[in-house]
């Protein structure tokens, strides 16, 4: 599975300075492609839950794009740079024992969530993955919530909204929740994002209400639109950023 993605460009300009929906980035299909490598351990014998594994992939992401070593001068800058210039591709791999020890032994971060654990790496071109990275399996990252996951907690929680009639597994999912996340993120004002950093980029993952996502997904938020390499079908709305300050514009 690779999670290749197309985004919409909205009318009026981003307010993050860093936002690809910026005009001058509207050939970015003729940039250098590069991609987001994401990594989750699944152990045999203890996968982490599903809801879990979606909402540490999107943290992963938000945690990257604001590593020291993404911004400015950092030794990730100029590959995170290329990356958002282009499509903002994303791979969800899996590892687990010696796999997993050897992919932290690369430059990236790890992120935890309840039980689940991302490891999320600076971008590589499309056709330059490490060997460590490019051996691990893109299929078989399909999780369940062994208990009823509960609602979202408080109407200050960003959430990501899954479309309800996308069947898609857990590692596709990971990277559109990643994908949603780093919309909302373009979107906000450096003071929002400031906010948002230090919560610790709390957030939720949750699969709308097929009465809600009609209204959610026309709501002039922050859509997720698939490219449709895999699994579905091209230009399918897969998630929502709900995020409290980009609610509270519209």
């Amino acid at each position: 599975m690779s999670s290749q993605h197309a985004h919409h460009v909205p009318d009026a300009p981003a307010v993050g300075a860093d936002s690809p929906f910026r005009r001058e980035h509207a050939a970015r299909d003729e940039a250098p492609q590069f991609v987001l490598p994401l990594v989750v351990r699944i152990e045999k014998t203890e996968p982490p839950a599903r809801t879990d594994a979606l909402e540490t992939a999107a943290r992963a992401v938000l945690v990257l794009l604001t590593d020291e070593r993404a911004r400015d001068e950092g030794a990730w800058a100029q590959a995170v740079h290329a990356w958002q210039d282009a499509r903002i591709r994303k791979v969800v791999r899996r590892a687990r024992g010696a796999e997993w020890r050897k992919a932290g032994e690369l430059p990236g971060v790890t992120v935890t969530g309840e039980a689940a654990q991302v490891r999320v790496f600076p971008p590589v071109p499309l056709d330059g993955w490490p060997k460590e990275l490019a051996k691990l399996q893109v299929s078989g990252t399909d999780l369940d919530d062994p208990e009823p996951v509960a609602a979202p907690d408080g109407a200050d929680l960003p959430v990501l909204w899954l479309n309800p009639d996308l069947g898609m597994s857990a590692g596709k999912a990971m990277a559109q929740a990643g994908h949603a996340a780093q919309l909302a993120w373009w979107e906000l004002s450096a003071r929002e994002r400031a906010v948002w950093q230090d919560s610790g980029f709390r957030l939720a993952v949750r699969t709308a209400a097929r009465e809600r996502w009609a209204e959610l997904s026309g709501s002039g938020l922050p859509v997720v639109r698939d490219a449709g390499f895999t699994e579905i079908a091209p230009g399918s709305c897969t998630v929502v950023a709900d995020h409290p300050a980009l609610r509270s514009r519209l």
